[in-house]
């Protein structure tokens, strides 16, 4: 199973972020059949089953073993990823575009820096293959007393970013690799769980 996978078909994507088969893909990060499932998730066997075939379809969701019960066979089945998450690229025509966005202090602009992000790394981790990615990045947490702290922690972290890029910058012609390099700041949203503590944790996340 994979750790991560991104999703950038919209027909997959639409399967995966049915609220039933969303439930599904959360529940099949450990194998289960069709009957255990329908006992787990309080559902009939025949309409885990329609939703198991829906995203076995495309992918989701893999045979990892066959279980002979009498006359029947159970198929047992796990998701092939434990996080699935959706690219914008899945709605190519409505994806945003940073370029598209000219307020660069915009939470838009933010977005389609995030929403940017999402495609490159979803395609290297396809295209990886399994093998591990050079990336780098730093979360965390700053509370400001004033707008104009902020402001000023803004100003300051820009001319830090701007003089570490000009001193790595390779020289014209020297080859290498380019990087995308995206610094964001923006106010902290409550956790759903911490609002809400009995909220299921979603199996699907989009961005």
């Amino acid at each position: 199973m994979q750790s991560t996978t991104v999703i950038e078909d919209p027909a997959a994507a639409a399967v995966a972020l049915d609220p039933v088969r969303a439930r599904l893909l959360g529940a099949l990060r450990e194998p289960g059949s069709a009957t255990s499932l329908a006992m787990d998730l309080s559902m009939t066997r025949q309409k885990v089953n329609y939703h198991l075939h829906a995203l076995e379809a495309h992918g989701l969701v893999e045979l990892v073993e066959e279980r002979r019960k009498g006359n029947m066979t159970e198929r047992v089945m796990q998701a092939t990823a434990a996080a699935v998450v959706i690219s914008p690229q899945a709605w190519a025509l409505v994806a945003p575009d940073p370029d598209r966005e000219p307020d660069k202090l915009s939470a838009q602009w933010l977005l389609a820096l995030a929403a940017r992000l999402v495609r490159e790394v979803g395609a290297l981790i396809t295209g990886a293959r399994g093998r591990r990615i050079a990336t780098f990045a730093i979360d965390g947490e700053i509370t400001f007393a004033t707008a104009a702290d902020r402001a000023a922690f803004a100003e300051e972290l820009g001319v830090a970013v701007r003089g570490l890029v000009a001193k790595h910058q390779a020289a014209p012609g020297a080859g290498g690799r380019a990087h995308r390099l995206v610094v964001a700041l923006h106010p902290s949203a409550p956790h759903p769980t911490a609002a809400h503590p009995t909220a299921p944790h979603p199996s699907v996340e989009t961005s």
